[in-house]
């Protein structure tokens, strides 16, 4: 759109040149808040896309502080693997001496979500080796839940 002022048609005039002629009615358009110029100004967010933003992000937040719990736990079930596996580094031990060092450790670390009972103790040629695998799960929003998969193994020498 072009703005139209009185002078300028005017010195068009002078000079002996046709200058832009304003719309019959003598109406004079202008540049309004409608117009693509102001538009391209605009930056930003909108309070829309804020809100669904913030919503994704609150959602996986919350997803986040629920597997928290799954992991200590894993990490307690680790350590007490560890901790067994330590205790029977330099001899030769049974399998019954390491189920009574894992039942101890898992007393000790107050582990849920797995029992001692199924940690799987394998004899082979260089020693002992437990290996536990589970799944542990956790509510999350009304009927849905989130499950994870927990795998480790370790040896005994």
């Amino acid at each position: 759109m072009v703005r139209y002022h009185t002078e300028r048609r005017d010195s068009h005039m002078q000079q002996g040149r046709p200058g832009p002629v304003p719309p019959a009615g003598g109406c004079r358009p202008r540049r309004g808040a409608g117009s693509g110029r102001a538009m391209r100004r605009q930056r930003g967010v909108t309070m829309i896309g804020m809100l669904l933003i913030m919503a994704m992000a609150g959602l996986i937040g919350y997803a986040g502080l629920r597997l928290v719990p799954l992991y200590l736990n894993y990490i307690k079930v680790a350590r007490s693997m560890n901790a067994a596996a330590a205790e029977f580094k330099s001899d030769t031990p049974d399998q019954g001496a390491v189920r009574r060092s894992l039942d101890k450790h898992w007393q000790i670390e107050d582990i849920t979500g797995v029992e001692s009972k199924d940690v799987e103790i394998v004899k082979d040629d260089n020693g002992l080796s437990l290996h536990v695998a589970y799944d542990d799960s956790a509510p999350y929003i009304a009927n849905m839940s989130v499950t994870v998969h927990f795998d480790k193994s370790v040896k005994v020498q």
